[in-house]
């Protein structure tokens, strides 16, 4: 029987072997294929490296959208959680490319210089980045950075803030220049400032005499900190939060106090019912789907990747209308059509000043240096240009009517 299977096996081949060569070979233009990517999406495996686990907000994100895309497109997933920002990312990486990892991902900030090391140590895998600066300069074939214009999306939620107030200020709960919102930030980057200015400007779109106070911890997560730095913006007289941070600390605060918030990397309407409005998020499957389909494909993926609202890279949750304030659904959907059409620009240097001045001109550090030094000038056409040089944010910029009020981290 084994002999038969032998010879059968044999005959195959060979038949296979003259019907290749009848047709031409490889360079047979009428030769039969498989879809572009079918078999190589069927073999590849992806791995990602989270910062913390799924009790973080902002972890929570990118694992489910990293579940989503793998599962969408059938291909092999290896998670690593509660991975710091230290050489521990590099042996995640080293390790997952050991197993035979075609592309490892990193979700944090501090994660970039270990994806680097790795990258150079590892040039068949594709190495990949969410909020780093770097992979447009260091110039590596198989080292990327992604991120997306998620200012839009917390510009659009501080138009939701700014018709709270007022509709608290027209209620008699508080006057028009006593309309001062609180922001829970983690530290003081430009990825935390753009989200904080912007968020800040579409609340002042609709309430013009909005002040915002802004309170660092120096964790992305530290529910505790977060919590007692919202509890500060209350007592300083906030009348409404919201927050960079990824714990549900900030607004567990603002429930138990009963003040209103914006939250952010998804919805916290099941534990604040009350007081929660609306959050703001980056959705990462289409970033996951596209840097899967080009290893699979064998096309290259960007240096830097950044999509908004219209790639459906950035959204925002539902509308809490218990909380909200009556018309917020139509002044964010105006609001979402300017910015598609190119009539509103998130950061117009017409609606805000830096030390009483109109900007005219800026340069940010967009090609990171250990000094952060200046070198790319993003101001043009009557607005900051933001995320268009490179994928992470570098607005830096201190506006008017926002106060720090601590700035160590």
């Amino acid at each position: 029987m084994k002999k038969f299977t032998k010879l059968l096996a044999l005959l195959t081949a060979v038949a296979m072997l003259f019907c290749f060569a009848a047709c031409g070979g490889s360079g047979d233009e009428n030769q039969t294929t498989q879809p572009a990517g079918e078999s190589d999406l069927a073999n590849l495996k992806v791995g990602f490296i989270f910062l913390h686990d799924e009790n973080s907000t902002y972890d929570l994100n990118f694992i489910k959208a990293a579940r989503e895309a793998c599962a969408k497109l059938g291909v092999e997933i290896v998670e690593k959680v509660n991975i710091p920002e230290s050489n521990d990312c590099y042996e995640a990486a080293v390790d997952l490319a050991d197993r035979g990892c075609d592309i490892v991902f990193a979700d944090s900030f501090g994660h970039e210089q270990y994806m680097i090391q790795a990258a150079k140590e590892y040039p068949d895998v594709q190495f990949c980045h969410a909020t780093g600066t770097m992979a447009h300069t260091e110039n590596l074939a198989n080292y990327h950075n992604a991120f997306a214009s998620i200012y839009e999306g917390r510009y659009l939620a501080g138009v939701a803030a700014g018709l709270k107030l007022n509709e608290m200020i027209e209620a008699g709960q508080f006057t028009a220049e006593e309309a001062k919102m609180g922001y829970v930030g983690a530290f003081t980057y430009a990825e935390v400032i753009s989200g904080y200015t912007s968020f800040y400007l579409g609340a002042k779109s609709v309430c013009p005499t909005v002040t915002m106070e802004v309170q660092f911890t120096g964790s992305w997560y530290d529910e505790m900190a977060e919590k007692e730095a919202a509890e500060k913006l209350l007592s300083n007289g906030c009348k409404l939060i919201s927050q960079h941070a990824d714990s549900m600390g900030a607004p567990t605060a603002c429930e138990t106090k009963g003040v209103p918030n914006v939250s952010y990397n998804g919805s916290t309407v099941a534990a604040c019912p009350n007081t929660f409005i609306i959050s703001s998020r980056i959705n990462w499957v289409p970033y996951f789907e596209y840097m899967i389909n080009c290893v699979a494909n064998g096309e290259a993926i960007a240096a830097d990747w950044c999509k908004g609202l219209e790639a459906g890279a950035v959204e925002l949750s539902e509308i809490n209308d218990k909380a909200a304030a009556p018309g917020t659904a139509q002044a964010i959907a105006d609001a979402k059509a300017k910015l598609a059409d190119g009539t509103l620009h998130v950061f117009d240097t017409a609606t805000f000043t830096v030390n009483g001045e109109t900007l005219t001109s800026y340069k940010a550090d967009v090609d990171t240096d250990a000094a952060y030094t200046a070198d790319t000038e993003v101001i043009a056409d009557g607005y900051f240009h933001e995320s268009e040089y490179r994928s992470a944010p570098y607005f830096d910029l201190r506006i008017d009517g926002i106060t720090l009020l601590n700035e160590k981290f």
